[in-house]
């Protein structure tokens, strides 16, 4: 789960990543959104326990990425640090 913040008026933004490297080749969008829906992302990942990781540059080109799909090569490397940084905080590295 990623999120950005920007100034006060900004719309908040968020995305949310699926990946289960036994069934899926690369992390896959299930979320996203702006302003309310941004927000009910975020409740959700909250009440969850999922970990959430402010990156306003990874948010902006989760957005641009069809929901279901798995992400770009291009976005590899910024969704593994931010898994890494996830399973980090669940002990799982």
């Amino acid at each position: 789960m990623a999120a950005a913040k920007g100034a006060k008026k900004a719309r908040k933004r968020a995305a949310a990543l699926k990946y289960d490297p036994k069934k899926d080749k690369a992390p896959r969008l299930v979320a996203k959104g702006e302003g309310l829906l941004a927000e009910r992302i975020l409740a959700l990942a909250k009440e969850a326990g999922i970990p959430i990781k402010e990156d306003a540059p990874l948010v902006e080109a989760l957005l641009r990425v069809e929901l279901e799909r798995e992400i770009p090569p291009e976005l590899y490397e910024a969704v593994a640090a931010v898994l890494a940084w996830a399973w980090r905080l669940e002990g799982k590295v």
